[in-house]
């Protein structure tokens, strides 16, 4: 969709202008299949929306494109996004989580390697991450302390993927349902099993663009979230991702 297309926004069937939100190309949270947005993300956004009252249309962006519009108000809203001191100046973020998302690590079949919570005592093994990803804060600090080894940096998660099938390294280090999703597109997941428990649970949240015209929609929308865990709706979006990334 072009830009100037949010400038001409489409009115609901209450009246009310289509809110207009962005995200990134991040399966199987939200992503771009032809011309549907998808993601059990999706899924959940809409449902809240909907219980609302409003209207949403939902596009898919480079992730520092989708941030630029959402911070300069070209865009409505954004999900899914980590905190940050300098995002929360200009966006209005949800006080319910909408997703926590597990940073996880992955061996292959028959690799002698158990993880119980701490990183540490895995400083014998080799680690593979993505270049310029973070993995939250206790893998990031346990590598700048050099508290374990990371051994290969890779240009995507199908690059890390390949390089821990090549035993190139000994651990990947990903997030948990993106893991799964690549490995089960690359039809390799059964070559491949995930340690527990997760090294961390990072949450991430649906921010407004700050508009007087928005005032209220955030309050409304936790209030939406919410309501769908309390009667089970939202559980159930996310046990069949999890099902997904058995």
């Amino acid at each position: 969709m072009s830009a100037l297309l949010f400038l001409l926004p489409l009115l609901s069937a209450a009246g009310e202008p289509t809110l207009e939100l962005v995200t990134l190309q991040y399966p199987p949270y939200q992503y771009q299949d032809g011309a549907e947005t998808k993601g059990f993300v999706v899924d959940i956004v809409r449902e809240a929306f909907r219980r609302m009252g409003r209207s949403i249309h939902v596009s898919v962006y480079p992730w520092g494109r989708s941030l630029a519009m959402a911070e300069s108000g070209l865009a409505d809203g954004i999900f899914t996004l980590y905190k940050t001191p300098e995002r929360e100046s200009k966006l209005d973020y949800s006080h319910q989580v909408l997703m926590p998302q597990a940073v996880s690590l992955f061996v292959l079949k028959g690799a002698a390697i158990h993880f119980e919570g701490e990183l540490k005592p895995l400083a014998g093994y080799r680690f593979g991450v993505v270049r310029a990803v973070s993995y939250g804060a206790i893998f990031d600090g346990a590598a700048k302390r050099g508290d374990i080894q990371v051994s290969e940096v890779a240009a995507s998660g199908e690059q890390n993927v390949e390089k821990l099938l090549a035993r190139r390294f000994d651990i990947l280090v990903s997030n948990r349902y993106g893991a799964w999703d690549i490995m089960k597109r690359m039809h390799v997941d059964g070559q491949v099993r995930e340690l527990q428990p997760p090294v961390e649970q990072i949450p991430s949240y649906l921010a407004f663009a700050r508009k007087p015209e928005l005032a209220g929609l955030r309050e409304r929308f936790d209030a939406a979230l919410e309501s769908m865990r309390r009667d089970g709706s939202y559980q159930r979006l996310v046990e069949e991702a999890d099902k997904s990334a058995r």
